[in-house]
């Protein structure tokens, strides 16, 4: 008799799972178990030292214009004063640049990061309490405008917010300075800080503002009324759409977020495998397309599983097209959602560089990166991470790069990855990394598709104006229009810069269909005309004994170009069965 059975795990596998314990209990476990000093150096190097150059930036502007107006006004008096400013001018060309791009980023990592997950907090919260007021009978159209003036609500709510903030920081702020206050430079921090919380103040009060009218003009999103008809003149084809396969590196391994509630080690997947090579033997598809979450926390024990799971299948690799997921890149450890990353530690880029990898080795030679300087599709992922493989090996192995700042532009370069269509008219798959830049456990799973990202998406749907597309990402753009039973159900997982994403998409919404994961559940809807398809998780809503399953998507495009959705076929994944005690 077996008085404890390892293989079914303990209260130490349901340490971060959201299943078995709730917000509050991971919120008292990330106070009780913060590295204090590796808080205190993640705050210096994310808010403070970013607010003092945002702060500062009006007084070195004016010290910089006044010497600048002295410079000219001794033109004339000699060559030393116009060697002076042509330096001056030097040094600000090339050391300006690299210090506005900081600034920059650091900007729009601090909107991405508080702006809108503050506006979204409120919007949601609003929303959580009083939908779950109205009656259960209240129709569609009732919902949609409860939720439409929620969002108005907590765009003003951010407004007031933000507003009250610079009001009572405007006493202690300062715009100008002197040469003179160089000698005296501790005397403008106060006023650099005071600057900055009323910049950041106003941007968050306005930019809650306009989210939130935006949200409430915008069409609410809704359930899929009904399937597209199958004309005999469409052009069709056949979709696996996989998601959140949570792969670990142990044969009884438990997934992070399920713990003891989820399925043990990997047969699920290898069951689901089995059944997707069966059915492309029976019926061909045309892509197998994963959405994120591959793997469990992204280490190469995870990701040595996957492959060597894949192999068995080399039909069913070759249609495969994935993308990151925040367990791939994000998580920082799986048992202590507390564990607080530095921004200069190695551990993200090298996961990073090991999802990189794997995307090559799954597809590297069928999946395309955009140039931005031609504006059109560029060369393979494979031909375009061979200029780096020493790089990438030396940080493998060293964790330590020549050239840091080469490997991040990599990174961001590569995405979003294209697979082109095989006609000018046919069906293409353009995947992007829609995980935000995160360094905590507790906020891993915070989702952003960068400004960049859909320009080059837009890229690739000119270069091919006849085409039909998918748009793969792993975080749901909207919140789906349905009860959650939680409040931790709606906040922090779906993109901060939803909204705008949808309204962006929606120009070409007669072509696109958007297939996304992270939430493991499925759902079928539409906002504004744009088809947006959910995918379950065959693994992690799992439980001993229990079938899982996935869907196999048909699209269809009529005459007309429009891309429509047939009814989904599902697959049901039998429990590959139970272990012995």
């Amino acid at each position: 008799m077996t008085i404890i059975d390892p293989r079914l795990g303990d209260i130490e596998d349901d340490r971060s799972g959201t299943k078995k314990r709730s917000m509050l209990s991971l919120a008292g476990n990330l106070l009780a178990e913060v590295s204090l000093p590796k808080l205190i150096a993640a705050c210096i190097l994310l808010i403070v030292l970013p607010g003092l150059m945002l702060g500062a930036a009006p007084l070195i502007a004016s010290i910089w214009i006044v010497s600048v107006s002295a410079k000219l006004s001794a033109l004339l008096s000699g060559i030393w004063p116009i060697l002076l400013l042509s330096g001056f001018a030097v040094v600000g060309w090339f050391g300006g640049r690299p210090l506005f791009r900081v600034a920059e980023s650091s900007f729009w990592s601090l909107n991405a990061l508080v702006v809108q997950p503050g506006y979204a907090l409120l919007r949601e919260t609003f929303r959580h309490v009083v939908e779950s007021l109205l009656s259960a009978g209240a129709s569609d159209a009732t919902v949609a405008s409860v939720r439409a003036a929620l969002a108005a609500g907590a765009g003003l709510a951010m407004g007031a917010i933000g507003l009250s903030a610079a009001w009572l920081a405007w006493p202690a702020t300062r715009w100008t300075a002197g040469l003179t206050d160089l000698g005296t430079p501790h005397q403008l921090v106060l006023p650099a800080v005071a600057n900055a919380v009323v910049i950041i103040a106003v941007y968050l009060g306005l930019a809650g503002l306009i989210w939130g009218v935006a949200d409430a003009v915008t069409p609410q999103p809704g359930d899929l009324r009904s399937f597209h008809r199958s004309r005999a003149d469409g052009r069709r084809w056949r979709i696996a759409h996989l998601s959140d396969l949570h792969v670990v590196g142990e044969q009884y391994g438990f997934r992070i977020e399920s713990g003891r509630a989820g399925v043990r080690g990997n047969e699920r997947l290898r069951s689901v495998l089995a059944r997707l090579d069966a059915i492309h033997a029976a019926q061909p598809l045309d892509a197998v397309i994963v959405t994120g979450d591959l793997t469990d926390a992204g280490r190469s024990t995870e990701w040595a599983e996957l492959f060597d799971a894949l192999t068995q299948y080399p039909a069913l690799s070759g249609l495969i097209v994935a993308l990151p997921g925040n367990h791939d890149v994000n998580v920082i450890d799986r048992a202590n959602p507390a564990r607080l990353e530095l921004p200069t530690g190695p551990k993200k880029r090298l996961r990073q560089l090991r999802t990189l990898s794997a995307l090559e080795a799954i597809q590297g030679s069928r999946v395309l990166a955009v140039d931005r300087k031609t504006g059109r599709l560029g060369v393979s992922l494979s031909d375009a991470l061979k200029p780096h493989i020493d790089e990438i090996r030396t940080f493998a192995d060293s964790g330590r790069p020549r050239r840091p700042l080469a490997l991040a532009k990599l990174w961001l370069s590569l995405f979003p990855m294209v697979r082109p269509p095989v006609s000018d008219d046919g069906l293409g798959i353009i995947a992007l990394n829609s995980n935000a830049e995160t360094h905590f456990s507790f906020t891993n799973a915070l989702g952003l598709v960068s400004a960049e990202q859909v320009s080059a998406l837009e890229i690739a749907v000119r270069q091919y104006p006849h085409a039909s597309w998918i748009v793969a990402l792993h975080h749901h753009p909207v919140e789906y229009p349905k009860p959650a039973k939680a409040l931790s159900e709606r906040i922090g997982t779906a993109l901060v810069n939803g909204s705008w994403f949808v309204r962006k998409l929606q120009r070409m919404a007669d072509h696109v269909v958007v297939m996304h994961g992270h939430r493991h559940v499925d759902w079928i809807g539409e906002c504004g005309g744009l088809l947006i398809v959910s995918a379950p998780s065959p693994v992690m809503e799992s439980v001993e004994g229990s079938d899982t399953y996935f869907y196999i998507h048909t699209l269809e495009a009529d005459r007309d170009r429009r891309l429509r959705l047939l009814e989904p076929e599902r697959i049901e994944v039998r429990d590959p069965g139970s272990v012995d005690c």
